[in-house]
């Protein structure tokens, strides 16, 4: 009896941060992933930005937005977006390799190959859109 009272306590003590705890929303969004745009000059600003069509994928609708600076692709942002997790972290590498690539010739991010493919078909239909 005499050590039943210290485990209850210590029980309902190790428990209380676990009750309190509020889970993290996941991997980070598309627009904490998007690097920030460079300041322009008033007046000589070249950006501009196109949005791809929504592409019905199985997983959810998938939809981009580009910026440019002349012909450069300076940042990608997810408009519509399948809710899952695998999406979600699947975000960040598919923006990450537009941008190094400069085009829509990335390779799917496994895990994710449909949102991926719904990734691609939208961007393209974008940088044609602009005339890349």
């Amino acid at each position: 009896m005499k050590r039943a009272l210290p485990v209850l306590v210590l029980t309902v003590a190790g428990l209380i941060p676990v009750w309190r705890h509020a889970p993290s929303t996941g991997a980070p969004t598309a627009e904490a992933a998007r690097p920030a745009a460079p300041p322009a000059s008033p007046g000589t600003s070249t950006s501009r930005v196109v949005a791809g069509p929504t592409v019905d994928t199985e997983k959810g609708p998938v939809q981009v937005e580009v910026t440019f600076e002349g012909d450069e692709i300076t940042a990608v942002r997810m408009l519509r977006q399948p809710d899952h997790p695998q999406t979600t972290a699947a975000v960040p590498t598919l923006i990450e390799e537009t941008l190094r690539a400069q085009g829509a010739d990335i390779d799917s991010v496994s895990g994710a190959t449909v949102t991926s493919e719904g990734y691609r078909e939208s961007l393209q239909a974008a940088l044609d859109a602009k005339g890349v």
